[in-house]
């Protein structure tokens, strides 16, 4: 019997691929299409490494580590504050407050955020930065939130016990043993935003995606492929920075 229903599945599947070229008028064996296709990606393969260019990558590289680097750091700051009414820490109006911040900053993509602060703050790294922030802080928030809970409440009560204020139980009780998980969530987010970075200059954002833009609108090929190459080169760094960082704080 699994026989014949598995031949149905894979008969509809079918029809739906077929209809689906059908319905797009999809002609991948066109002759000229693949051609232009072809001499376009081959555009691709002459970056262009003059020295002017390269200059204007390396200012387009800083100014996106340095977005993604203040907007993860800002987030981190503002989500562990947040985290701390969100984790039903300061009663329950602010518990449920400071959650409907954390869902409603998490919702809106980044792209929608750098779009809001490109009209709010004008074109540039400023708006790129802000809309990291916000978006980020919802993450985190959430996260951090998430982890206050889990945490167990005994070393803070001992040192409630012996007089001590509840934000001096929680600097010394709770955010010790707290402090390489929001540590390595915080450098996994770094992680996302500097490849998020590279894509709000789609937007005016800064960076360097503001630079890939303006160099596919111009059909500058070559201009755009060191420009991706200097992405690639920039989020492997970063990622490879975060997980020694990893090995070298969070195991020790």
């Amino acid at each position: 019997m699994r026989g014949p229903v598995n031949g149905l599945i894979l008969l509809a599947v079918l029809l739906a691929v077929m209809a689906s070229f059908a319905y797009l008028q999809l002609d991948l064996g066109d002759a000229h299409s693949l051609g232009q296709m072809g001499s376009y990606a081959q555009r691709f393969l002459q970056p262009d490494f003059s020295a002017p260019h390269l200059q204007a990558i390396g200012r387009g590289m800083l100014e996106t580590l340095a977005m993604s680097a203040l907007g993860t750091l800002l987030a981190a700051l503002a989500g562990l504050l947040l985290a701390i009414p969100a984790a039903g820490r300061l009663g329950w109006p602010l518990h449920a407050a400071s959650r409907l911040l954390l869902n409603a900053l998490r919702a809106i993509p980044e792209l929608v955020w750098a779009v809001l602060m490109v009209l709010a703050a004008g074109l540039g790294p400023n708006a790129g930065t802000l809309a990291l922030a916000l978006h980020t802080t919802g993450v985190l928030g959430r996260l951090f939130a998430e982890a206050l809970e889990n945490t167990p409440p005994a070393p803070a009560a001992a040192i409630r016990l012996q007089g001590a204020s509840a934000w001096l139980a929680f600097c010394y009780g709770t955010l010790p043993n707290l402090w390489p998980q929001l540590l390595a969530y915080t450098l996994y987010r770094w992680e996302n935003n500097i490849r998020m970075a590279s894509v709000l200059g789609f937007v005016g954002a800064g960076g360097l995606g503001q630079m890939l833009y303006v160099s596919l609108s111009l059909f500058q090929e070559a201009r755009a492929a060191t420009v991706i190459i200097a992405m690639l080169g920039l989020v492997l760094a970063v990622d490879a920075f975060s997980a020694w960082s990893r090995q070298r704080w969070l195991r020790r």
